[in-house]
C-alpha cells in the first residue's frame, strides 16, 4: 500500500490508480442549501447521488467482485450519499470488514465533519489513511447562508449558531486527524454571491492546521435545492480563486465531483456492467446460518427473565446465549457481562466474549458500546418481544423492524441517570 498513490491527493496517480465508493451511508446530519440528494439518478455525476444504497454485507460482496475485475482499484472510500458519521454503525462495520479482507487497500472517508470527531480512534484502528472534509465557510455569518440546519444530538440547530458549531467541530476534527497522521483534504464549494470572496480565507485557516490539500469545487446547479437559482462559476473565476488559495495550500485541479457510487479512474464514466453489479448486490440477502455457522453460530440476548428481549445493554449483568439445534432455538449458556467502571475497556472485553455471536439483541444501547462492538464484528439490534421470535428472525435472515422498540428510553433519563453505564 503506497499512500502517496491516492488518485485524489496525487495528480500523477489519477490516470492509473482507481477507486471505488461504497454507498452505505444514506442519512445526513446537515441540510445544505445547495444540495438535493437523489438515490437513483444515473445521469447525474456529483456528490450525494447514487444508484443504490448497500448494507455493509452487500458492500463487501460488491467489493469482492469489483476488485477481481479491476486490479487498478487501490482505494476504497465511503462518501455518502449522506454523511458517513450520520450512519456510524454502517460506516464502521464496512470499514472493518474491508480492512479485514483487504489489508493492503487504501481506505478513505469524505465527511462534512460535524460528527467525525468521536470516531477518529476507530478510523486509526482500521487504518483509514485519507479523509476529505467539506468546509464552505470559516465565518458563521456566511455559513448561515449555506446551511439550513445541523442535527446536533436530537436537536436541529440553524442560523449562525448551527454554522458556528459546525465550524468548531470541523476545525477540531482537522487537528485531531493530523495528530494521528491521517492525510486531510479540504473541499470548498464556490457559491457565487455567497462565499466566492471567502474561499481564500478558508484555505488560509485550514493551512494553519496542517491540511495537506485544498480543492476549490465550482457550485453545480442542483434542481430542487434552496440555491438552485445560482449559476456555476466560470473557469476564469475558478482559476483566479485557485491561484490565490494556492498561496497557502497545494491545489487539487483534477476533481471530477465523484458520486457516492463512483468506480474506476477519476473521470471514468460508470459502465452499465458496474451499475448492474451494484443493483444485483443491493438485492442480496444477508448471510444465512450456514454461511456463518462456523465462526459466529450464536445470538446473544439482554433479557431480564430469559423469555423476552427487554433489557438495556448497560444494565445487563449477564447475557443469554442462544443457538439452534435441529432447527429449534435453544439456550446454550449464560455469560457474565463485564462490570461497569472500566470505560471503553468494558465493551472491548464484551466484544471478546461475544466473538462467536453474530448478533446482540437488546432493548437499548449507548453510542459507545454500539460503535466499539461494531468494530469487534458484533452487530447490535435494538428490539423487544419474544426471544424465540427474534432469534429465529436472525437465523432466517428476516428483518427485525416488526420488533422495534416502541417507546425507546431517552439518553439521560435512563442510560445515564439510572447508572446503567452505557457510556462508561
Amino acid at each position: 500500500m503506497n499512500l502517496e498513490e491516492h488518485p485524489c491527493f496525487n495528480l500523477k496517480s489519477h490516470r492509473h490508480v482507481g477507486r471505488v465508493h461504497l454507498p452505505v451511508a444514506p442519512r445526513c446530519n446537515i441540510q445544505c442549501k445547495f444540495c438535493n440528494r437523489r438515490f437513483d439518478c444515473v445521469n447525474e455525476s456529483r456528490p450525494g447521488v447514487t444508484s443504490a444504497v448497500l448494507s455493509p454485507f452487500q458492500a463487501q460482496a460488491y467489493l469482492d467482485v469489483v476488485l477481481k475485475q479491476r486490479p487498478d482499484i487501490r482505494v476504497v472510500g465511503i462518501a455518502g450519499p449522506g454523511d458517513p458519521f450520520a450512519n456510524v454503525a454502517q460506516t464502521l462495520e464496512t470499514l472493518s470488514e474491508v480492512r479485514s479482507a483487504y489489508p493492503d487497500i487504501m481506505l478513505c472517508i469524505a465527511s462534512n465533519g460535524l460528527n467525525i470527531g468521536p470516531y477518529i480512534e476507530e478510523l486509526v484502528n482500521v487504518k483509514v489513511s485519507h479523509v476529505t472534509l467539506t468546509i464552505n465557510a470559516v465565518n458563521p455569518t456566511i455559513g448561515s447562508q449555506i446551511y439550513s440546519w445541523m442535527r446536533i444530538g436530537k436537536h436541529l440547530i440553524s442560523g449562525e449558531e448551527g454554522a458556528g458549531i459546525l465550524l468548531e467541530r470541523q476545525l477540531s476534527a482537522i487537528r485531531a486527524l493530523k495528530r494521528v497522521g491521517i492525510r486531510v483534504k479540504v473541499n470548498a464549494i464556490v457559491l457565487p454571491g455567497i462565499n466566492e470572496n471567502h474561499i481564500v480565507e478558508i484555505a488560509k485557516t485550514v493551512a494553519g492546521l496542517g491540511v495537506d490539500l485544498f480543492n476549490c469545487m465550482p457550485y453545480f446547479p442542483c434542481k430542487g435545492s434552496a440555491l438552485a437559482h445560482l449559476t456555476e462559476p466560470d473557469p476564469a473565476t475558478m482559476s483566479a480563486i485557485r491561484r490565490q488559495a494556492g498561496e497557502y495550500l497545494p491545489q487539487m485541479t483534477h476533481c471530477t465531483r465523484c458520486r457516492a457510487d463512483a468506480i474506476g479512474l477519476l473521470g471514468e464514466e460508470t459502465s452499465s456492467q458496474s451499475l448492474d453489479l451494484l443493483h444485483r448486490c443491493q438485492n442480496l440477502s444477508e448471510p444465512s446460518v450456514t454461511d456463518q455457522a462456523l465462526d459466529r453460530p450464536y445470538v446473544a440476548v439482554a433479557t431480564r427473565e430469559g423469555v423476552l428481549v427487554n433489557q438495556h445493554l448497560g444494565e445487563a449483568e449477564e447475557l443469554h446465549i442462544f443457538g439452534r439445534r435441529q432447527g429449534t432455538v435453544c439456550l446454550i449458556e449464560k455469560r457474565q457481562a463485564p462490570k461497569p467502571g472500566s470505560g471503553p475497556e468494558r465493551w472491548n472485553r464484551l466484544g471478546d466474549q461475544l466473538a462467536d455471536c453474530r448478533m446482540l439483541l437488546v432493548s437499548g444501547v449507548g453510542d459507545s458500546p454500539r460503535k466499539i462492538l461494531s468494530m469487534r464484528g458484533v452487530t447490535i439490534a435494538v428490539c423487544e418481544g419474544l426471544i424465540e421470535d427474534a432469534v429465529n428472525r436472525v437465523y432466517t435472515g428476516q428483518q427485525l423492524h416488526a420488533m422495534a422498540v416502541r417507546r425507546p428510553k431517552r439518553c439521560g433519563s435512563s442510560c445515564a441517570g439510572d447508572m446503567m453505564g452505557c457510556g462508561a
